[in-house]
């Protein structure tokens, strides 16, 4: 790929913030989304981190985890809602947290997925948010 080619897919790219205190988990996640296509705006352990960084690079999906230090994830979804109303938030936590994944549907995430994921789940969720169809 050409310099000119790189440059304008990364203006076109998407760009994810990824927010999990686990940093195994946020490798992870980062790889998966840099294979189906999305730039990495940035990463975050702690929902405090996370609200900063939403706030100054203005991503277009962030991925969530609800179990954090300081600052839970529903309470950081809740005032990046707050802060940009049309934040494409999905929660990533685990199966025994349903009832605060259904509060963080009720506040404003679009969607959810359940950790453990699998990793061919988790690049379709992003495929499908770039709106591509791209093949495994």
């Amino acid at each position: 790929m050409t310099g000119q080619a790189e440059a304008e897919q990364a203006i076109s790219a998407k760009r994810v913030l990824i927010v999990d205190d686990a940093l195994i988990m946020r490798k992870r996640i980062k790889e998966i989304a840099l294979q189906a296509g999305w730039l990495v705006a940035g990463e975050a352990e702690t929902g405090y981190e996370a609200l900063d960084l939403f706030q100054r690079e203005r991503p277009d999906l962030v991925t969530l985890d609800i179990v954090m230090p300081e600052m839970d994830g529903v309470a950081a979804l809740k005032q990046m809602i707050e802060f940009d109303s049309q934040a494409q938030v999905v929660m990533i936590s685990a199966v025994n947290q349903k009832e605060k994944l259904s509060e963080c549907i009720r506040a404003g995430a679009m969607d959810f997925i359940v950790k453990p994921f699998e990793k061919s789940d988790l690049r379709s969720f992003f495929e499908k948010q770039l709106g591509t169809s791209r093949q495994q």
